[in-house]
């Protein structure tokens, strides 16, 4: 694992560097809004992603890495994320690259990712709508990605179920918001994911 830096308009970004033996993809993975890279299911889905052959960047957002718990606004977080993005593209020379992240990671992964030319995109945790606010759907943000996309959710998830999409699939778990119910799961869904979406790149 190697942590490094990385320059953005809003101040640095961390970001963390685990490699696969022979990698075939780069899975970018930001985290939650009050959250970092501790999180169990991007734990779980970093060793998953590795096992299948997929170099995992954990990329912790310049808000973060300068202390502030409060999320920058979105355009920010966005305008980091696709900082680090073409940095890492350099790293990996072009290799194909997954966005993904959980929470408010997942909704960044989900508005970049034709910007940042993503060949998929994984949500984790996907917040449809704020806690007992079904009215503020984020529905909009994962129904415009158009490639392949997983959502691995929680059954009782209180930031809602996000609706069956043409480009998403949504994988079920038991638990909510954290994931931590079904880890196994968590990282079975996206090992399986990861091989089907990437096989007719390789």
């Amino acid at each position: 694992m190697t942590t490094v830096q990385v320059d953005t308009d809003y101040g640095p970004a961390r970001v963390e560097l685990h490699c696969a033996e022979e990698g075939r993809a780069v899975l970018l993975l930001g985290h939650g809004a009050g959250g970092g890279f501790g999180a169990k299911d991007l734990i779980v889905v970093t060793r998953a992603a590795q096992a299948v052959g997929v170099h995992v960047v954990l990329v912790e957002q310049p808000y973060r890495v300068a202390g502030r718990r409060a999320p920058a606004p979105a355009k920010q977080l966005d305008n980091a994320w696709l900082t680090v993005a073409e940095a890492v593209d350099d790293q990996f020379d072009g290799l194909p690259a997954v966005f993904g992240g959980r929470s408010s990671g997942a909704r960044v992964a989900c508005r970049t990712s034709a910007a940042g030319q993503a060949v998929a995109v994984l949500c984790l945790a996907f917040p449809t709508h704020p806690p007992g606010k079904p009215e503020k759907t984020r529905q909009p943000e994962l129904d415009g990605v158009e490639v392949p996309t997983l959502v691995v959710q929680g059954e009782r998830d209180p930031f809602g179920i996000p609706a069956a999409g043409p480009h998403h699939e949504l994988v079920l778990l038991a638990g909510d918001h954290s994931l931590s119910a079904d880890l196994d799961g968590v990282g079975r869904a996206t090992s399986e994911w990861l091989e089907r979406v990437l096989r007719p790149l390789d």
